[in-house]
C-alpha cells in the first residue's frame, strides 16, 4: 500500500502544480493581472520544467497537447450552454473560456503517461481497435449530444462493460505483479477526478450554477462522466505507446 501511495504522488506531480496554482492565486491576487491570466502562465511555466526535468518527454507532450485541444473545445461547449462557468475576468479567453482550462485536461494526460512508466502497466485482452474507437466516438460525442437528444451514458457504460469485460490491467507494486478489472479501474479513476473536481471548484477554478452562492460537493452523477473521459484518455495513450512500441 504505501508503495503504491508513492507511485500515485509521483504520478500526479502535474495536478498537484495546478491545484497550488488555484491556491495560491485565490488568495494571493497581483493588481497587474487577472487570475486567469496568471493561472494560464503558471501552467505553461509547469509544462515547460516538466519537459526540462524529463518528467514527461516531447513525443508524450505532442499527445498531452490533444487532450488540451479536446477539453478546451468541450470546456467551450459545456459553458456556452450554461452547464458551467469561470465568472473572474481574463484577457486570454476564447468565447468566455480561460486558456489554462485546457491544461487540466493536459494534467490528466500527463498522470496516465506517468502511471504507465512508474507501475509497468499491461494489458490482456484489449479489445477489437475499431469497436473501442467507436466507442470512444460515441463518448464524446455524447458529451454534446445529450443537450438536445437522449441521454445514452448508461448505454455507452454498458457497451463498456461488455466490451472491456476480459480486460486486465497489470501494475507492479514492490516487484510483484498484481492486477485489475479493467472496468473496475475506469471507475476508481472517475471516482478520483471526481475528488479533483471538488478541489478545483473550491478552489474557484471554475463554477457550477448552484455554487455561486456557496461551494459545497459536485453531484455524485459526475462520476459517470469523467470515467467515460477517462477511458478517451486511456485509449488515446494506449494506442499512441502502441505506436511507438512498434517503430522502435
Amino acid at each position: 500500500m504505501i508503495d503504491f501511495i508513492k507511485k500515485q504522488i509521483s504520478c500526479c506531480l502535474f495536478p498537484a502544480l495546478l491545484f497550488i496554482s488555484m491556491f495560491v492565486t485565490k488568495y494571493v491576487s497581483f493588481s497587474f493581472i487577472h487570475r486567469y491570466d496568471l493561472l494560464l502562465i503558471l501552467s505553461i511555466l509547469i509544462q515547460i520544467v516538466l519537459i526540462l526535468i524529463k518528467y514527461e518527454t516531447w513525443s508524450e507532450v505532442k499527445i498531452i497537447l490533444i487532450f488540451h485541444i479536446v477539453g478546451l473545445i468541450l470546456e467551450i461547449y459545456k459553458t456556452h450552454i450554461g452547464m458551467w462557468s469561470y465568472p473572474e475576468p481574463g484577457i486570454v479567453k476564447i468565447l468566455g473560456v480561460p486558456l489554462y482550462s485546457g491544461f487540466m485536461y493536459s494534467s490528466v494526460g500527463s498522470y496516465i503517461y506517468r502511471a504507465w512508466k512508474v507501475f509497468d502497466l499491461k494489458y490482456t485482452d484489449w479489445p477489437n481497435k475499431t469497436a473501442v474507437i467507436s466507442l470512444c466516438l460515441a463518448i464524446y460525442l455524447n458529451f454534446f449530444t445529450h443537450h438536445y437528444i437522449w441521454d445514452l451514458r448508461y448505454v455507452i457504460i454498458l457497451a463498456t462493460i461488455v466490451l472491456f469485460w476480459k480486460t486486465e490491467v497489470y501494475f507492479t507494486l514492490t516487484k510483484k505483479t498484481h492486477k485489475m478489472w479493467m472496468n473496475f479501474a475506469f471507475l476508481c479513476i472517475g471516482i478520483a477526478l471526481w475528488v479533483a473536481e471538488n478541489i478545483s471548484t473550491f478552489f474557484s477554478a471554475w463554477k457550477y450554477p448552484d455554487q455561486k452562492i456557496g461551494w459545497h460537493l459536485v453531484n455524485l452523477g459526475k462520476i459517470s462522466s469523467w470515467s467515460l473521459l477517462i477511458i478517451l484518455s486511456i485509449v488515446l495513450v494506449y494506442y499512441n505507446i502502441e505506436r511507438r512500441n512498434k517503430e522502435i
